[in-house]
Order: C-alpha cells, then sequence, then structure tokens
C-alpha cells in the first residue's frame, strides 16, 4: 500500500469536514488560512486614536454641525447607545512606517462598531458605509503603502442600530429603546491579498463539492482539489503555500462551460426598505452608506453593476448628500450605476388608488429623465405583497415595457407556476415579466444560488436565460467584496451556469429576441400570503384614502380657480365687467394653480404607499412619522380646496336669512346626485325640515367631513345643522341649491315594532327599502320594495359582528392564516334606540360591548333618497391577537364575488373547489365588493377598509386587527369608519355600484355665496360632462349625468404646460364604450395621452410587435361648439384608461 495516498474518496463527510475546520473563521483560526490573511495588525496609540461626539437625543446632525463640536477621547471597548443615537468619532491613524511587513502591503483601518456607520473625509465628502457584526467593517486606505506614510484623520458617523433596526431577539419584535453597542475594533490591518484570493477560491471549491450531486464528477473533482490545498498548507512557508493551492484551484475553476449551458445575467441591488423596522429619517443614512459604498467597488470592479430604484431614495440624496449623488450621477453616465423601477417607491400594488399607482410613475419617471437623461424600462418590484391587474396597462402607459419581482415564491399554499411570461392584465395589455429562480432579491453568488437559478426556472423551455439579484437586502449594505469575488471566479466554470455582470434591460431585450412561445398569466398576481397587511394600521390606511380623494378635490378645483379670470363667462354667463365687480380678487388673478405644493403633497402620499408602510408592517415609529405626515397632507390639501374655493365662488353672505337661498353645492363625482346633506341653517326656522339630533351629531359631522367628534374643524362651534335635500346636482360641477324651496320626498321613517315571537324590532323603511334590525342591532330583514324581495335569508342575521383569533404562524403584523376562520365568536347584542325619525334622515344608534376593554357605537341610517342602508361606526379598541369582522348574508346565489381594484374590478370565487380558491380566503377590495346573480345584487361599501372574504352567500368585512409585532401598539384606541349595504336590480354589469361607491368616498362640498352669483350658478353647465353619443346636451339645464362605467377620475394641470389640462377616465365595468367627453371650458385643442403626459396619436396601448406599424400623426380632436364649450369623441376598450390633454385659448 503506497503510503501517502489519499482517503478522502472512502470518507467523504469527513474529508469536507476537514476543509470546512480549515476556512473557519472562529474554530482553527491560528493554523488554518484565516491565520495568514493579514501580515500585521496594529490598535490603540499611537497608531490609532479615536474621539467621539455624542448627538443629543435622536437627533442626525450634519456634518458640518458635527465637525465642529467638542469631542472626548473614546477607545476599543466603549459602548453607545441608546437605540436611535448618534455619534460621530474623529479617527487619526498612522501606519507604522520602516516596517517591512507594513511597507508596499494594502492596508486597511478596521471599525467594528456592532452598528451601522459612514466614513466622511475631513473635508465632508462620503467615503463608504459600514456594518457592524463583522459585515463590512474595512475601509482601504491604500492599495500600496510607501515607507512614509502621511497621518490620515477622517470622521466615523454610527447610527445605533442594526442592520435590521433594534429588535433583541426575533427581527420583528418591537424595537428595543434602550439598545448600546460595543466598539469591539478599532484597528490597522496589512492585508495579505493573495491568501484572502485562495480563501476565495476555496470557498468557491466547498460551494461546488456540497452543492453539486454528490455523484458528479466535477464535485468529486473539487472536493479533491480543495484536499489537496490543505495538504499543501505550511504554515512555515505561507507564501509558497497559498501560491501552491492557488495554482491547484485553478484546475477545477479553469475548466469551462459550453454555449449551451444556462446564462445568468447578475445585477448587484441593495433593496433598501424606505422605513420598515426603521424610520425614514433612518433609510436617508441607508441610502448614503449603501451607495457610497458601491461605488467603491465600482472603481476596483469596472465590470460591475449595481441597481437602485425608488425616486424618492435618490431625491433625499440629492438634497442631503449633494456631492455624493453627483458622484452617482457620473457612474449612471458610465453605465455601472443603474437607476431602475421606474416608480417614486417601491410602492404596494394592492391598497393604493388607480391614480396613485399613475402618481407613483408620473413621479418617478420624471425625476429619472430629468437626472438621468433616460426612463426606466423595467418596473422593479422585487419585495410587494401582491400586483393588482392593472399593472400591465399602466405601466405599458407609463413609457415601460418590463416587469421584475420574486415576492409570488413566498406564496404558502399554491407555488407560483411561471418564471419567464407574459403578464395579461385586466385590458388585456401585457408585460414581459421574469421572477428569479434564486427566489430572493439578496442573494451571496453562491454555487448552490446558481444552480437553483436552473432548478426553479419553470419556464426554461421557453427561455434559457435568468436574472440574479445580490448584495445585502431590506436593510441597504448591498454586495459586498466576497460576492463580487465569487462571481469573478463562477463567470464560466463547467458544470455550472454561466453568470455575467449585466443591465437588466439587456436581460430583458434578449428574452425578446430568443424566447419563444412565451407562456402567459391573465389577472392579478395574488400573494398568497400576508393577507393581514389589508387591514393592519388602519389610521394609516383610512388617512390615505382620504388623502387620495382630497388631492383629487384639490386638483379640479385649483383647475376651475386657475382659468376663471379668463373663462369666467364660460362658467357663469357673466360679463367681464359683472365678474369683476362680483369677484375682484379672482379679477386680479390672484389664484394660481400651486403645482409645486401638490406635487409635494403627492409625494408624501406615494411616500406613504411604501410596501411595509401602508401595508401595517412597520414599527410603531414610522406610524408616528406617517401620522405627521399625513396631518400635513390633508391640512395644506383643505386649505388649497378653500381657496379654490373661495377663488370660484367669492365671499360668502353672511346674513342668516340668505342661508336658505345662497348656497353653493360643489360635486366633484363625475355623476349627477341627489342626495340628503347636512348644512349650517337658521336655528328654528320651521322651512327646515329636520335637524340633526345631539345624538347624531358626531356621526353627521364624520360623514361629512371625515372628522372625528370635531366640529369646529369644518363649522364654527356653535352652528345649527339640519338636514337638506340636493336634487339633481350635475356631476363635475359648482351648482347652487334654494334650500328654502325644497324638492318635496317621500318621507323616510324610523321606529320601533314587536315581532311575531315578542321580540323588540326596530325598522328603519323608505321608498327603496325596508331594513329590519333585532334588539342587538342585527339586520334580520331587509327586502327591497322595488321588487319585493327579501334579501337576508329565513334565520341568518346580517351586521353580525365577530370577533376572530388572530395568532399567524410569524409574520404578525402581515399575516392572518387560513385557521383564523375556526376559532371565533359571534358579539352578543348590544342595546338599540332610535336617534332620528325623518322626514329626510333615520337613524338607530347601537352600542355593543366587544370585551371588557373594547366597546363599539354604530349609527345605522337611511336617507329618504337612496336604498343605501349606512353604518357610521366608531369603536375603541384594545384586543391583543383578535380581528373584528362584519358579516352579511344574502338570499343569492353566485360562483363569484366583485371587487373593486384599481381602474376596474375583478372577480374571484365564492366557492373553496381548489387550492388556488382556498387561498384567497382573505382578499384586497377597494370601495366596493358585490354579490350578484341573475337580476339581482347586494355591494358592501366602505371609506376606508381594504380586506374582504365572500364565501358562498357570505360577505365579511374586516374591520381592525390587533397584532403586536413590529408595532406593540397598533391599531389601540378609537376608530372611527363607516361601510354601507347597497342593494341593486340587474346584476353588477348592469347596477350603479362604481358611481355609488364613489360618491359615499366624496360627500358633496357646500359654501356661502352671494345670492346673486347663486342665480348665476343654477344655470351653470358642468366643468367637465361624459355623455353617450346622440346625447350631448342642447341646453344647461337637461341632465348632466354620465354613464355609470365611465369615470372620470382625474383633472390637473399639465406638468409642463400652465394653459393645458390632463383629463384621466376609465372604463369600470368590462364593456366598451363610445362617448363624447365635454367641457364649458374654451378649449383649442386636445389630445391623447399617456401617463407621463406624451401625446400620442391614440389612447391604446401600444403591444410589441415584430413589424411595428409606422406612427400616426398626432390630431386636434376637440370639437368646438357654438356656445364657446366642446366635446371630443371617445371609444373605450374594456378597463381601458384614457387620459386627454386639454389647451386652454386663454
Amino acid at each position: 500500500m503506497e503510503h501517502h495516498m489519499s482517503y478522502f474518496q472512502k470518507h467523504r463527510d469527513i474529508t469536507e469536514s476537514r476543509i470546512n475546520n480549515f476556512y473557519n473563521s472562529s474554530m482553527w483560526n491560528s493554523v488554518n488560512i484565516q491565520s495568514i490573511l493579514f501580515n500585521a495588525t496594529s490598535s490603540g496609540s499611537p497608531h490609532v486614536e479615536l474621539k467621539v461626539w455624542s448627538a443629543p437625543d435622536q437627533d442626525r446632525p450634519t456634518f458640518a454641525y458635527a465637525s465642529k463640536q467638542e469631542y472626548r477621547p473614546a477607545k476599543v471597548g466603549d459602548t453607545f447607545g441608546p437605540s436611535w443615537s448618534t455619534h460621530w468619532f474623529h479617527v487619526t491613524v498612522r501606519i507604522p512606517k520602516d516596517d517591512p511587513k507594513w511597507v508596499g502591503q494594502e492596508i486597511q483601518f478596521h471599525f467594528d462598531a456592532g452598528c451601522e456607520g459612514m466614513i466622511w473625509t475631513e473635508d465632508g465628502r462620503v467615503e463608504q458605509g459600514l456594518t457592524g457584526g463583522g459585515m463590512h467593517v474595512d475601509y482601504l486606505l491604500t492599495p500600496k503603502s510607501s515607507a512614509n506614510e502621511p497621518e490620515r484623520r477622517f470622521y466615523i458617523e454610527i447610527a445605533c442600530n442594526g442592520l435590521f433596526g433594534n429588535a433583541l431577539g426575533t427581527t420583528i419584535n418591537p424595537p428595543d429603546p434602550n439598545r448600546y453597542f460595543k466598539l469591539s475594533e478599532a484597528k490597522l490591518a496589512a492585508v495579505n491579498r493573495e491568501a484572502i484570493n485562495l480563501l476565495r477560491d476555496i470557498d468557491v471549491l466547498r460551494g461546488m463539492f456540497s452543492s453539486l450531486p454528490s455523484e458528479s464528477p466535477q464535485a468529486w473533482r473539487a472536493l479533491k482539489v480543495a484536499n489537496e490545498i490543505v495538504n499543501v498548507f505550511d504554515l512555515a512557508r505561507p507564501d509558497e503555500s497559498v501560491r501552491r493551492g492557488r495554482e491547484l484551484a485553478k484546475e477545477v475553476l479553469s475548466s469551462r462551460s459550453g454555449e449551451a449551458t444556462h446564462l445568468i445575467t447578475a445585477i448587484g441591488n441593495c433593496h433598501i426598505d424606505t422605513a420598515w423596522l426603521w424610520p425614514f429619517d433612518e433609510t436617508k443614512r441607508k441610502v448614503a452608506r449603501s451607495w457610497s459604498t458601491q461605488l467603491q467597488f465600482m472603481k476596483r470592479y469596472p465590470d460591475y453593476m449595481f441597481a437602485a430604484s425608488q425616486a424618492q431614495q435618490f431625491e433625499w440624496l440629492k438634497q442631503l448628500y449633494p456631492e455624493l449623488f453627483g458622484r452617482v450621477v457620473e457612474m449612471a453616465k458610465a453605465g455601472q450605476f443603474v437607476p431602475i423601477g421606474a416608480t417614486w417607491v417601491e410602492m404596494d400594488c394592492n391598497l393604493p388608488s388607480g391614480e396613485s399607482l399613475v402618481r407613483q410613475f408620473l413621479l418617478g419617471q420624471r425625476f429619472f429623465e430629468q437626472h438621468f437623461g433616460q426612463r426606466c424600462k423595467v418596473f422593479w418590484l422585487p419585495d410587494t405583497f401582491g400586483y393588482s391587474s392593472q399593472l400591465p396597462q399602466i405601466v405599458r402607459l407609463a413609457d415601460a415595457k418590463y416587469f421584475f419581482t420574486q415576492k409570488l415564491s413566498w406564496n404558502n399554499i399554491n407555488k407560483f407556476p411561471h418564471t419567464t411570461f407574459r403578464w395579461i392584465g385586466l385590458d388585456n395589455s401585457w408585460v414581459l415579466t421574469h421572477m428569479t429562480p434564486t427566489e430572493t432579491y439578496a442573494a451571496s453568488v453562491s454555487v448552490d444560488e446558481l444552480l437553483r437559478n436552473v432548478q426553479n426556472h419553470h419556464d426554461i423551455g421557453y427561455s434559457n436565460e435568468s436574472l440574479l439579484l445580490y448584495g445585502h437586502g431590506d436593510g441597504g449594505g448591498g454586495p459586498m467584496e466576497d460576492m463580487l469575488e465569487r462571481l469573478a471566479r463562477l463567470k464560466d466554470v463547467d458544470p455550472l451556469p454561466r453568470v455575467k455582470h449585466g443591465h437588466p434591460n439587456d436581460f430583458y431585450e434578449s428574452i425578446e429576441r430568443q424566447a419563444k412561445e412565451l407562456v402567459s398569466w391573465k389577472g392579478e398576481l395574488y400573494l398568497e400570503f400576508h393577507r393581514g397587511t389589508y387591514t393592519s394600521q388602519a389610521h394609516n390606511k383610512q388617512s390615505n384614502r382620504q388623502a387620495e380623494f382630497l388631492l383629487r378635490d384639490a386638483e379640479l378645483l385649483s383647475i376651475i380657480a386657475a382659468t376663471l379670470r379668463s373663462q369666467s363667462h364660460h362658467y357663469y354667463g357673466l360679463t367681464d365687467r359683472d365678474h369683476r365687480a362680483m369677484f375682484p380678487e379672482a379679477a386680479r388673478g390672484t389664484f394660481e394653480y400651486p403645482i409645486d405644493e401638490l406635487n409635494r403633497l403627492w409625494k408624501l402620499v406615494c411616500l406613504n404607499q411604501f410596501h411595509d408602510v401602508i401595508p401595517g408592517s412597520s414599527i410603531e415609529m414610522v406610524y408616528k412619522d406617517s401620522a405627521r405626515m399625513y396631518t400635513d397632507i390633508i391640512a395644506s390639501g383643505k386649505r388649497i380646496r378653500k381657496d379654490a374655493l373661495d377663488a370660484i365662488l367669492g365671499d360668502g353672505d353672511e346674513d342668516s336669512a340668505s342661508l336658505l337661498s345662497a348656497i353653493a353645492v360643489v360635486n366633484t363625482c363625475g355623476w349627477e346626485r341627489t342626495e340628503i346633506i347636512i348644512a349650517p341653517l337658521p336655528s328654528g326656522d320651521k322651512r327646515v325640515a329636520q335637524y340633526v339630533s345631539a345624538l347624531a351629531e358626531s356621526a353627521v359631522v364624520f360623514e361629512a367631513t371625515g372628522a372625528v367628534e370635531e366640529t369646529g374643524r369644518y363649522w364654527p362651534a356653535g352652528t345649527t345643522l339640519g338636514y337638506v335635500a340636493a336634487v339633481k346636482i350635475p356631476g363635475a360641477s359648482v351648482h347652487a341649491v334654494d334650500l328654502s324651496e325644497q324638492t318635496d320626498v317621500v318621507p323616510v321613517d324610523a321606529y320601533r315594532t314587536t315581532s311575531k315571537d315578542n321580540n323588540n324590532r326596530f325598522v328603519l323603511e323608505n321608498l327603496y327599502v325596508r331594513a329590519t334590525f333585532d334588539d342587538g342591532g342585527r339586520l334580520v330583514s331587509f327586502v327591497d320594495r322595488r321588487v319585493d324581495r327579501e334579501v337576508v335569508p329565513e334565520g341568518f342575521r346580517g351586521n353580525q359582528l365577530q370577533l376572530y383569533d388572530d395568532q399567524p404562524i410569524y409574520w404578525d403584523a402581515w399575516d392572518i392564516e387560513i385557521y383564523h376562520l375556526e376559532k371565533y365568536r359571534e358579539l352578543a347584542p348590544g342595546k338599540v334606540q332610535v336617534v332620528e325619525t325623518g322626514p329626510l334622515v333615520a337613524r338607530l344608534l347601537v352600542e355593543v360591548e366587544i370585551s371588557p376593554e373594547s366597546s363599539l357605537k354604530q349609527w345605522i341610517t337611511l336617507t329618504a333618497t337612496s336604498p343605501r342602508l349606512e353604518f357610521t361606526t366608531q369603536v375603541d379598541w384594545h384586543e391583543t391577537y383578535k380581528c373584528l369582522k362584519v358579516e352579511f348574508p344574502w338570499d343569492i346565489v353566485s360562483d363569484f364575488a366583485t371587487y373593486e381594484t384599481q381602474f376596474g374590478h375583478i372577480e374571484r370565487p365564492t366557492h373553496r373547489n381548489s387550492s388556488w380558491d382556498l387561498a384567497k380566503f382573505e382578499v384586497c377590495g377597494h370601495k366596493f365588493f358585490d354579490l350578484s346573480e341573475y337580476g339581482y345584487g347586494v355591494a358592501l361599501l366602505n371609506d376606508c377598509k381594504y380586506g374582504h372574504s365572500v364565501e358562498g352567500n357570505r360577505m365579511r368585512i374586516s374591520l381592525l386587527r390587533s397584532p403586536k409585532h413590529p408595532d406593540a401598539h397598533c391599531d389601540m384606541g378609537r376608530h372611527t369608519f363607516r361601510y354601507a349595504v347597497y342593494p341593486h336590480l340587474g346584476s353588477f354589469n348592469e347596477s350603479e355600484v362604481v358611481p355609488e361607491a364613489y360618491k359615499f368616498n366624496v360627500p358633496l362640498h357646500l359654501s356661502r355665496v352671494q345670492a346673486d352669483l347663486a342665480a348665476h350658478l343654477r344655470a351653470t353647465r358642468p366643468i367637465f360632462t361624459i355623455t353617450r353619443p346622440g346625447r350631448w346636451p342642447a341646453t344647461s339645464r337637461q341632465s348632466h349625468s354620465n354613464p355609470p362605467n365611465i369615470v372620470l377620475d382625474t383633472v390637473k394641470r399639465a406638468e409642463d404646460d400652465p394653459d393645458a389640462i390632463v383629463v384621466r377616465m376609465y372604463e369600470a365595468y368590462g364593456g366598451h364604450a363610445r362617448v363624447q367627453l365635454g367641457s364649458c371650458l374654451n378649449i383649442r385643442k386636445a389630445t391623447y395621452c399617456n401617463l407621463l403626459e406624451d401625446e400620442t396619436a391614440t389612447p391604446n396601448v401600444e403591444q410589441d410587435s415584430k413589424a411595428p406599424p409606422p406612427p400616426s400623426p398626432i390630431k386636434n380632436q376637440w370639437i368646438v361648439d357654438s356656445d364657446g364649450g366642446g366635446k371630443m369623441d371617445i371609444t373605450f376598450k374594456p378597463f381601458q384608461v384614457v387620459s386627454v390633454k386639454l389647451y386652454l385659448n386663454n
């Protein structure tokens, strides 16, 4: 037997352990490869001197301020805190001179405070980020030192938080407010670069023999070579050992794959969550830390490409670190720093409105084009909790064409079946979509990950390419040196997939050229996970809904006000002289469309729609910041709305006698409305049909204004409120009503009665419906009097409040799991009283005890003019791991329910036949969801709720949750919200559910006006109308009701032209439509445009084709009427979003 034969083949596991020990940094590090990585190290005086200044409280001071403060001595072993505090170090280093261990060497400074940090030069230039705990603690001082290196001074700013915030124990625990961090290392190191290179070689060999199939010859070869490297290693001759080891490694690493091997395009990224387990202000520093580090790597690795999304983060960098932003721009021009994504933030795609998604792209694409000279082609959203079915159309209309994510790999019931495919949206637009088979955006370029890109690729028969996103993510950091070194070694190694640095655009373009017969997926990309995010942090979601509609109103009214001076005769029929006399301020042109302020507010709205903020999955600090932002948004939005109304309507008449005849009603919805409204009225006037009951006042104020028990926010304190019928208020109009000449309406009534079994019953009844409640406030009968139909099944009860146990497996604020449906209790009956009895409004007040800690009050309302039954609900909520829902069973049979989504609706099953059906036990909907059969249906409307479910004939709304991680106080406190039952004749597609849901969310606005102006307002035409051909109104007094399937969603000023207006509409029911958009404005030209407001020849999405047609000329679509107004014909396809640009003739 040969004396020196190797036994590795006979004991593979032992040999693998031997090699792992040779690589290990914690064991055997005095005798293995780790022992020679540094030729020398030195800490403490005179080579390293530290001083520190601690900023007060949670301040994050600028460099200019911090560098001027008094610093105290510091040393290794000192601790710094508490959580979220900032500490600045002034560092002086002196590289030892005339020492062969230090001369001619690569010299690094290592600094590990266990937290995040950033290095600054003495003149205030950001150098790079640091991440404690050994993740990234090195700073290159010189690649090759001289014999007489100068003294170096610099600053290190540390933030007392880890990469993932300040939780102790599990990552999603609420942050510990008193966490302290220990400075464990501050030293100089002379690097043995060749030894580190051998370490990287061994790392790749380890990946090969552990990840390739055990029977693979290449796995055995990698194991054999790695074992030989251990054998040749000799601490007495380290340089020779390293040289021989690297030569051995080349035997494996120089073996090449064939051209047919799978090709991976690798792109670095750091996916910084804009807020999550840390506040927004810390994200601003994370961006600077992470991106400055990547700029350093770009100098060392010329082929390296790094992608960063979220225009908001770029803007923060520009504002706070302008010099660093300039370097980012330069590296973007060089092609290494890749701005990507197209949107303002990586937003949630379930909860924001359609217009919010538009603004994400409008703000994002404009920023990238302005600062980087180009728009993004890839919609980049790796970590969002599901993807709306209208996104393909929105992406294409925003001048992008590709989509990337990976989040559907988190599905916990079904495995999503595709990797590279065409994603087809509601309107049949599609985008080329790729989901990385690695199933992460934070890969480390390991051998295992490269193999998974092949093994998990579901469409490899159509496309033999894939993307790999690598780098530390969520908390930032990005790729590290070890990842880049692995990528360099793994470019082309048999039998692994080939991998290269590459731009995502190039990857998608290659797919377009080469992929054949790609599969398609139609409709939403529903994430079977994180379903609790439709409900958690209810106040935040409510503020979002309020802000979206407020900005919509502010923009429309600002358009009217800004065009008033030149076009008042189109509004009021006034001569210029009359107009100047009636509106002296407007005549001087004092109102300008506040485009800068509106854009600032939209940026804040979009920021708070980040995919860990609006879903409810961030720490408490984030929601305190978010609440302050919403306060700003809502206060400023209301000021804009008020200023616009003042400019439109002038000073109101304060004479109380004129209150009944000089009220302007502003309808910003696109449809005609007849409603009961709340108005300030003279006290004790016999002409007032009904005053507001004291027991109903807090509900009334909330219904009219969104304010909670703060009458003074909308009307002066002490104002007498009454009900008034506002009849046939035209859509998109400023109209006047004479409240002293009220149209007769059939009264509504509320009364108490007794059932056949002698139980108390409370009835609300009007011309349309009769709703009967038991003595607990539960709906036991709901009769549609129009068709004499009982809608509640016998023996069932609607408005049934239910309390569910809500304990998910791990992701507390994120998840509500299917088993929660198995464990709940119906709330015990409360007490009911009649508080208003008509003739215009009837109300019941219900009070329910949820638990000893929580309670509920509810005002149930029916007006004289509508079949809509409303529930204004106030909850004092102090629960732990509970979910409050309300359930309505209906005598309706349908296999599908309809849910509103952005710019349309989708159908989802009401049964649980398959695992795909079962997975949708909780889904997202916006303002309504509907259950219909042939000839009849019922919709549930809401003003701020998104979590819904329909099982069989039972419709449920998830009202409140009570998770404790990562926010220990999530949703604790008082909540006020509204939902409603809306019965309709005909199926959903024959109904007016869409207009009704808008009206439920957008109250009519009231304003006092001068009596002579009120007369003019009654004769005005709407600002905009949408009518079917042949029904264009011949006179201003005809009905201007829009068709229910075409929604006038947005009216705003064009971004780059103060004399142009953008009007956005969409088809809501899924059918074709031919309509005319009309306006009383003096318009000289109208064109179609995309979401970025580029003029287009048609409103249609241009899909890719092998032979695209030549561009069509852009034509003026506007037809001027004889009275100065005009119209344009528009043809809608199902669920199509159409934007037009109208140029005013000023």
